[in-house]
């Protein structure tokens, strides 16, 4: 980069360069993994809660977890066009690896069913952690969609408030088997 570039970057009335983190390869490739590495969370989500489900036909959590399935699928896709309007590529690797770590995980939790509510309680926590994690990713592109072109369009504010209201409705979940887990306990 000339010295005529770099000053037009640190001023912003200046219309030669723009400074984005899109424009440079450094924050670029970070962006790129930090989008990916969500995504890859999102694999794993819908990975866990297809297991829930065929854990759960026929009872009120199975509707509860398809719901959910289907807004997580809908984010997930939102997150695959940003990705795809910021020019890069979907990571085949991170997700192979998320779909693996679910897999171990899934033996962790166990059945997550009507008999195991143990394992039930740390599906909703991981569904949760997920969940929290994608609400900040909304956050994050929320803050910086005005400086970058691609990023405009998104309502990441919209998306933000979805996750907070997905984190509690999992939440009030957790709390209800972790009562449960409690009584019988007794």
């Amino acid at each position: 980069m000339n010295s005529a570039e770099h000053s037009a970057e640190r001023d912003p009335f200046r219309r030669e360069v723009r400074y984005s983190i899109v424009t440079h390869s450094k924050s670029t490739n970070h962006l790129h993994t930090y989008l990916n590495d969500h995504l890859a969370g999102s694999v794993a989500a819908l990975e866990l809660l297809d297991q829930l489900i065929g854990n759960h036909k026929g009872d009120p959590l199975g509707k509860f977890f398809r719901d959910l399935r289907t807004e997580i699928s809908a984010d997930q896709e939102t997150l695959r066009n940003v990705i795809h309007k910021l020019w890069a590529k979907e990571s085949t690797v991170r997700k192979a690896g998320a779909w693996l770590a679910q897999k171990i995980g899934q033996m962790k939790i166990g059945a997550a069913d009507a008999d195991d509510s143990f394992g039930l309680l740390q599906a909703l926590e991981a569904l949760a952690l997920g969940i929290t994690g994608k609400k900040l990713l909304w956050r994050s592109l929320d803050t910086i969609a005005s400086q970058v072109a691609e990023l405009q369009g998104t309502d990441f504010g919209r998306l933000e408030i979805r996750a907070e209201e997905q984190i509690r409705r999992v939440e009030a979940e957790r709390l209800r088997t972790a009562r449960e887990l409690l009584s019988m306990a007794r």
